[in-house]
Order: C-alpha cells, then sequence, then structure tokens
C-alpha cells in the first residue's frame, strides 16, 4: 500500500461476550462483508486454539479477529501465520517499552516473554458460497489473566506492565498489523517478512523436539527457510516442517 497510513484502510468491531471471535468474524464474511475488519469481544464462551483445542477466554485478556477476504493467492495465504506472529511481536513490544524482558517469536506464531507463551494465534480459512475466499487471523494475548495448568509456562503482560490495559493493547495492534500486511503485500513482500520474523525469533540454534501427530523430532533449529518452513538439523541431515508444536529441550519454555 503505497503512501498515507494502512490501518486507515481497516473497521473495527467491538462486543461483549461472544462464543469466538474467530467465529463472528467468519459469520461476518458469510454474510458478505469485504474484510479489514478487527472483531474484539470483551470474553470468549468458546474459544479455540490450534488441533481443536480450548482456549480460556476470561474477562481481563485481548480477544481479537481480523478478517481478511481475498488477501493473496493461495499459495501466498499460507505465510500469513509469520505475519501475525511479527505485528503481535511489535504490538507487545510496544507496550513492553523500557522493560528488560525478552519478547520473542516461538515458531510459527506463539508470543513469548522470557519464554513464557502470551500470547496465541489461530489462523482459519474458508471459501465463501459466492466464490470469495476468507481467512481470520485469531490473537488471544493474555493481558490481566492467565491461565493455569498448561503444559508450558505462561505469562502475562500485567506481570511486567502496571496497569497493563487490553485496550491499549489492541490500539498498538490495529496499527501494528495494517503496516506489517502492506509489507508482506499479499506475499509479493514474503521477502522482508521472513527477514522481520527472524530478527525476532527464539531458540535457533539451540535443541528443540517438534511433536507432530504421529512422531517427535529432535535437533537443532536452524531457523526458518525463505518460504517460512522450520528447518532442523537432525542426525539424519536437515527436515524441514510446515506445522508442529515445538519445544525447548532445555525446559525453559514449552
Amino acid at each position: 500500500m503505497a503512501g498515507g497510513n494502512p490501518a486507515a484502510a481497516y473497521r473495527h468491531e467491538a462486543l461483549g461476550s461472544v462464543a469466538s471471535t474467530n467465529l463472528s468474524a467468519m459469520e461476518r464474511a458469510e454474510a458478505g462483508d469485504p474484510g479489514l475488519l478487527w472483531i474484539t469481544a470483551d470474553e470468549q464462551t468458546g474459544g479455540r486454539a490450534r488441533r481443536g483445542r480450548n482456549w480460556i477466554s476470561e474477562r481481563g485478556n485481548l480477544y481479537a479477529s481480523l478478517l481478511l477476504v481475498d488477501p493473496a493467492p493461495l499459495a501466498a495465504v499460507s505465510s500469513l501465520p509469520l505475519v501475525a506472529a511479527v505485528a503481535v511481536h511489535g504490538a507487545i513490544s510496544s507496550m513492553m517499552a523500557g522493560h528488560g524482558s525478552e519478547v520473542a517469536i516461538k515458531w510459527p506464531n506463539d508470543v513469548l516473554i522470557d519464554r513464557k507463551k502470551v500470547c496465541g494465534i489461530l489462523l482459519e480459512a474458508r471459501k465463501l458460497a459466492d466464490g470469495r475466499f476468507a481467512v481470520v487471523i485469531g490473537i488471544g494475548i493474555n493481558v490481566g489473566f492467565s491461565p493455569e495448568g498448561t503444559p508450558y509456562p505462561v505469562a502475562r503482560l500485567a506481570d511486567y506492565v502496571a496497569g497493563a490495559d487490553s485496550d491499549v493493547l489492541f490500539a498498538h495492534l490495529f496499527e501494528i498489523m495494517a503496516d506489517e500486511l502492506s509489507i508482506w503485500d499479499g506475499g509479493r513482500g514474503l521477502g522482508r517478512t521472513v527477514s522481520r520474523w527472524r530478527a525476532a525469533a527464539c531458540g535457533i540454534n539451540e535443541r528443540i523436539t517438534i511433536n507432530l501427530a504421529r512422531e517427535q523430532v529432535s535437533g537443532l533449529f536452524a531457523g526458518i527457510d525463505d518460504a517460512g518452513m522450520l528447518k532442523l538439523e537432525t542426525e539424519e541431515g536437515t527436515r524441514t516442517f510446515a506445522a508442529g508444536d515445538v519445544f525447548f529441550d532445555n525446559n525453559k519454555n514449552g
């Protein structure tokens, strides 16, 4: 997007309690919404995480979904998780300015503070009845509340920033996501997005384990390739992965 403020093209609808902001956004798409629409909610009663897991959605956190319609050729859509992660990393880093804690991205799109998960991102896509292709970027960020009993360490912004507020955080995210999508430019700027992701990455050159549907693979995390796939140096050679759950072997974070 040449010149001006990319965020000016986006709209925002704030809701109270919803089943899921992703579901609400997809319903707008099915009703004909042209996209570039943010849906936020005070709480979710049916929030979802990757692989169908529940996402606990108490009041006090940020629950936001961005609807994009026909954002890029289908081959390029798979790199949107990188864009989302870089944008969330930027928004949280803005809130954390002046703090010594590390804000970083765990592949592909978890955002961590000091190796503790503070954000989950879930992308969902669907071809609409009218032939358009809808993508929803769902983002849940722990601001005032963090879940208990998770298999990995978690954080909340309130532990680091006095008076951390989800509305202020969303204002940062609204602007930064528009900038990052403009840089990505429908996939044409993927190289720049990958560079920005690498600069924020956590755990490169560390030993990790990737949990897949039918196997676990361990090795040295060698970063991501130019398409955003994880590169793992194993005893059998370099392997690349398009999806999987990453765990750091040093047990700093799951």
